[in-house]
């Protein structure tokens, strides 16, 4: 069973109540309740560190997801080897691995 994400700051302070009410562990409730461990887990982070700062403006979390960024590929031909490089090789390595094809 996938567990699902806490929707929104109402869910998250519902849950957290009834994780209380319910006796259990936090990721015990969740998981019974489909709920991410990790998503209740965060909301009450965030949640407890709002009331610290005491702000009035709704807490709402963004989900960060990476971005692959394209690099450039070298591609150098020697006979029937084909060496594959991006801007971020290190010139040392280069020199071994020519070294290595001279020696066959």
């Amino acid at each position: 069973m996938e567990l699902r994400k806490i929707r929104d700051e109402d869910e998250a302070r519902g849950s957290l109540a009834a994780v209380v009410a319910s006796g259990l562990p936090r990721s015990a409730w969740a998981r019974l309740n489909g709920i991410n461990p990790r998503s209740l887990s965060v909301w009450q982070i965030n949640l407890e560190r709002r009331e610290r700062r005491d702000r009035t403006k709704p807490l709402r979390l963004v989900e960060v997801t990476p971005v692959r960024v394209e690099a450039t590929v070298y591609a150098l031909v020697l006979d029937d080897v084909r060496l594959e490089l991006d801007d971020g090789f290190r010139e040392e390595t280069l020199r071994r691995l020519l070294r290595v094809v001279r020696s066959c």
